[in-house]
């Protein structure tokens, strides 16, 4: 069964990944105009963006671990 949290989570770590490899690759490794307060709070929400997708696929691995141990019983 494709549970639709895990799925959530994989594609919020996919964009962020995405974002976070693009921001590295054009706005830090090459030459260009100064960082401003819009690209650090991109940055950021990124970064939490990665972190709470991370957890939902955890989260969504512990409830079925719940939900097999449970039927087992």
């Amino acid at each position: 069964m494709i549970l639709r949290q895990r799925i959530i989570g994989w594609v919020l770590i996919a964009t962020s990944a995405f974002y976070l490899v693009y921001f590295l690759k054009v706005r830090v490794l090459t030459p260009g105009p100064l960082l401003e307060k819009k690209d650090w709070v991109q940055l950021v929400v990124s970064v939490i963006t990665l972190m709470i997708g991370v957890a939902n696929v955890r989260l969504a691995a512990m409830r079925e671990e719940r939900q097999k141990s449970r039927l087992s019983d």
